[in-house]
């Protein structure tokens, strides 16, 4: 008999590949396509807009269930990088920032354009004993891009009380299969077209009550407390809330986002956590078992697999998407997944 799980999966998507490339890009399902084509339609048609601005709300406040804080502490805006961002151009001159080792380029960026900040860099098994007092902030991935290696946050989180750093954490290839309390970090940010299956062009920040030291360097009228008496000379009042962090919104993107976190809410992520989990240690099994190695990456839904990387344009004309990441080939399964699509690139590599 068919699970609740698999029925509402099942009805929600209907790819043509055998898509094992969610670290990449995650499939928006049938509700997120009827959402993005309503809103489309709507704007094509002239109609009023509030109904999009609702979703944003709406999509603000799901996110927050997610991930345990009150909506209130939750920017909405366009990219980790713009997060990034803000948060580097709150840190005075000579602050030190300890990050991990090849992270993904928006976590660190931002950071790195700033020459009067020392950035200190170690790999990402030594982070935690890393932090030390005078370090400012530590910024680092939940789940690595590149190979899926998860930081051990709880030792993290730790070592910066300690020593009075303030956290930030990207949960872009985390958020939608792993369970955390944004509560944990001082921020967190994450992108939602990976595994919370939004379309590109929105993402969130969350902050602490007091807001940290963030300045709301990109506030235009949408951050103000009552936006729509923002809209000309300078906000009078920015929001009492994070929405003071808020860029202005791709509103076509949220409208798909609204529907996809729906499915992620009626799903659970902790159901969500134990099937992805479940397919990615069948293929570390499987391709270990074909005379491979894996890079180490316990509990993790992204497996890498070093030399065979070559091999994506090939599986990709046989129908298979991976990825390609200097070299090895990254393999990310997420809830749409399903058996037979590892047994079938196992079938491919073997």
């Amino acid at each position: 008999m068919e699970t609740t799980f698999a029925a509402l999966v099942r009805a929600e998507f209907t790819p043509r590949t055998t898509y094992l490339n969610t670290a990449g890009t995650g499939l928006i399902p049938a509700r997120g396509v009827t959402a993005i084509h309503d809103a489309v339609t709507l704007r094509a048609e002239g109609r009023p807009l509030d109904s999009l601005w609702a979703d944003v709300e709406t999509c603000r406040a799901a996110y927050a269930r997610l991930t345990g804080v009150s909506a209130d502490r939750v920017a909405a805006g366009a990219s980790v990088a713009a997060h990034t961002g803000l948060i580097a151009a709150s840190l005075p001159p000579g602050a030190e920032v300890l990050t991990a080792e090849a992270d993904f380029a928006s976590v660190l960026n931002p950071f790195h354009v700033r020459d009067d900040l020392k950035i200190r860099t170690v790999p990402l098994e030594r982070i935690a004993e890393s932090v030390r007092p005078g370090t400012a902030l530590v910024a680092v991935s939940a789940a690595q891009s590149a190979d899926g290696r998860i930081a051990d946050l709880d030792a993290l989180r730790e070592a910066a009380r300690t020593h009075g750093a303030r956290t930030y954490v990207d949960f872009s290839q985390a958020a939608g299969w792993l369970p955390f309390n944004a509560d944990d970090y001082d921020y967190t940010a994450s992108v939602t077209f990976k595994w919370l299956m939004g379309p590109h062009g929105s993402a969130f920040l969350t902050v602490p009550e007091d807001f940290g030291d963030l300045v709301p360097l990109l506030a235009g009228w949408v951050a103000g407390e009552e936006p729509w008496a923002s809209c000309y000379g300078p906000v009078a009042e920015l929001a009492r809330s994070a929405r003071r962090f808020d860029t202005t919104p791709a509103l076509f993107s949220f409208a798909g986002l609204r529907a996809s976190l729906e499915l992620v809410e009626e799903l659970g992520v902790s159901a969500i956590h134990a099937h992805d989990l479940a397919l990615a240690d069948r293929f570390r099994e499987g391709v270990t078992a074909l005379g491979h190695r894996v890079l180490p990456a316990p509990g993790s839904a992204i497996v890498s697999v070093p030399e065979l990387g070559h091999r994506q344009p090939e599986l990709a004309e046989a129908g298979i998407q991976v990825s390609d990441r200097e070299g090895n080939l990254r393999a990310a399964f997420h809830l749409y997944n399903t058996q037979d699509d590892v047994d079938r690139l196992l079938g491919a590599l073997s």
